[in-house]
Protein backbone atom coordinates (compact mmCIF):
# COMPACT_ATOMS: atom_id res chain seq x y z
CA UNK A 1 0.00 0.00 0.00
CA UNK A 2 1.86 3.30 -0.87
CA UNK A 3 0.34 6.73 0.70
CA UNK A 4 -2.22 7.56 -2.24
CA UNK A 5 -4.00 4.35 -1.57
CA UNK A 6 -4.31 5.03 1.81
CA UNK A 7 -5.43 8.74 1.37
CA UNK A 8 -7.99 7.72 -0.87
CA UNK A 9 -9.23 4.67 1.39
CA UNK A 10 -9.04 7.17 4.69
CA UNK A 11 -11.21 10.39 2.46
CA UNK A 12 -13.72 7.88 1.20
CA UNK A 13 -14.43 6.84 4.86
CA UNK A 14 -14.52 10.59 6.08
CA UNK A 15 -17.19 11.10 3.57
CA UNK A 16 -19.35 8.82 5.08
CA UNK A 17 -18.75 10.00 8.46
CA UNK A 18 -19.20 13.86 6.85
CA UNK A 19 -15.57 14.74 8.20
CA UNK A 20 -14.66 15.97 5.27
CA UNK A 21 -14.34 19.49 4.49
CA UNK A 22 -13.46 20.61 0.89
CA UNK A 23 -11.89 24.06 -0.42
CA UNK A 24 -10.28 26.76 1.11
CA UNK A 25 -12.26 29.04 2.62
CA UNK A 26 -14.08 25.86 5.08
CA UNK A 27 -10.75 24.56 5.12
CA UNK A 28 -9.27 27.57 7.05
CA UNK A 29 -11.95 27.64 9.34
CA UNK A 30 -11.91 24.30 10.47
CA UNK A 31 -8.00 24.64 10.58
CA UNK A 32 -8.71 27.96 12.39
CA UNK A 33 -10.55 26.58 15.25
CA UNK A 34 -8.29 23.35 15.60
CA UNK A 35 -11.03 20.58 14.65
CA UNK A 36 -8.79 19.56 12.25
CA UNK A 37 -6.63 15.93 12.50
CA UNK A 38 -5.04 15.93 8.75
CA UNK A 39 -5.12 18.21 5.98
CA UNK A 40 -4.57 17.97 2.78
CA UNK A 41 -3.09 20.37 0.11
CA UNK A 42 -2.78 19.79 -4.05
CA UNK A 43 0.95 21.35 -4.72
CA UNK A 44 -0.75 22.68 -8.12
CA UNK A 45 -3.00 25.42 -6.88
CA UNK A 46 -2.77 28.61 -9.05
CA UNK A 47 -2.89 30.87 -5.87
CA UNK A 48 0.56 30.86 -4.75
CA UNK A 49 -1.23 32.53 -1.00
CA UNK A 50 -3.81 29.44 -0.56
CA UNK A 51 -0.48 27.43 -0.10
CA UNK A 52 1.21 29.93 2.39
CA UNK A 53 -1.97 30.60 4.31
CA UNK A 54 -2.45 26.56 4.56
CA UNK A 55 0.45 25.82 5.85
CA UNK A 56 1.24 28.79 8.50
CA UNK A 57 -2.53 27.44 9.99
CA UNK A 58 -1.20 23.68 9.97
CA UNK A 59 2.58 24.59 11.09
CA UNK A 60 0.78 27.30 14.49
CA UNK A 61 -1.76 24.53 15.34
CA UNK A 62 0.73 21.43 14.85
CA UNK A 63 -1.85 19.50 12.44
CA UNK A 64 -0.43 17.19 9.61
CA UNK A 65 0.03 18.46 6.30
CA UNK A 66 -0.11 15.74 3.44
CA UNK A 67 0.66 17.34 -0.49
CA UNK A 68 -0.72 15.54 -3.89
CA UNK A 69 0.66 17.03 -6.79
CA UNK A 70 -2.67 16.91 -8.85
CA UNK A 71 -5.64 18.99 -7.26
CA UNK A 72 -8.07 17.14 -9.86
CA UNK A 73 -6.91 13.71 -8.35
CA UNK A 74 -7.77 15.59 -5.06
CA UNK A 75 -11.26 16.69 -5.92
CA UNK A 76 -12.33 13.25 -7.63
CA UNK A 77 -10.93 11.66 -3.78
CA UNK A 78 -12.75 13.53 -2.04
CA UNK A 79 -16.26 13.08 -3.81
CA UNK A 80 -16.11 16.30 -6.00
CA UNK A 81 -17.40 14.40 -9.33
CA UNK A 82 -19.82 12.19 -11.03
CA UNK A 83 -19.73 8.57 -11.52
CA UNK A 84 -21.07 7.23 -14.61
CA UNK A 85 -22.62 3.73 -15.39
CA UNK A 86 -19.10 1.79 -15.61
CA UNK A 87 -17.88 3.64 -12.43
CA UNK A 88 -15.79 5.74 -13.91
CA UNK A 89 -15.14 9.68 -12.50
CA UNK A 90 -16.89 12.03 -15.15
CA UNK A 91 -16.90 15.62 -14.63
CA UNK A 92 -13.77 15.82 -11.72
CA UNK A 93 -13.71 19.23 -9.82
CA UNK A 94 -10.45 20.73 -8.97
CA UNK A 95 -9.88 20.94 -5.43
CA UNK A 96 -6.76 22.86 -3.52
CA UNK A 97 -7.47 21.57 0.18
CA UNK A 98 -9.12 19.32 1.78
CA UNK A 99 -9.18 18.88 5.38
CA UNK A 100 -10.00 15.36 7.47
CA UNK A 101 -12.05 16.65 10.93
CA UNK A 102 -13.56 12.70 11.75
CA UNK A 103 -11.85 10.04 10.28
CA UNK A 104 -14.44 8.09 10.37
CA UNK A 105 -14.19 4.17 10.10
CA UNK A 106 -10.46 3.44 11.02
CA UNK A 107 -9.14 0.93 8.20
CA UNK A 108 -5.95 0.11 7.01
CA UNK A 109 -5.19 3.40 5.40
CA UNK A 110 -6.24 4.94 8.47
CA UNK A 111 -3.20 3.25 10.52
CA UNK A 112 -1.34 3.39 7.28
CA UNK A 113 -1.47 7.28 7.10
CA UNK A 114 -1.06 7.58 11.21
CA UNK A 115 2.70 5.63 10.62
CA UNK A 116 3.46 7.27 7.66
CA UNK A 117 2.74 10.68 9.17
CA UNK A 118 4.68 9.61 12.59
CA UNK A 119 7.53 8.66 10.55
CA UNK A 120 8.02 11.74 8.75
CA UNK A 121 7.23 14.32 11.58
CA UNK A 122 10.61 13.74 12.97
Amino acid sequence: MDVNEALRMVLKAAIVADGLVRGIREAAKALDKRRAHLCILATNCQEPMYIKLVEALCNEHAIPLLKVDDNKKLGEWSGLCKIDKEGKARKVVGCACVVVTDWGEENEGHFFLKNYIKQNSK
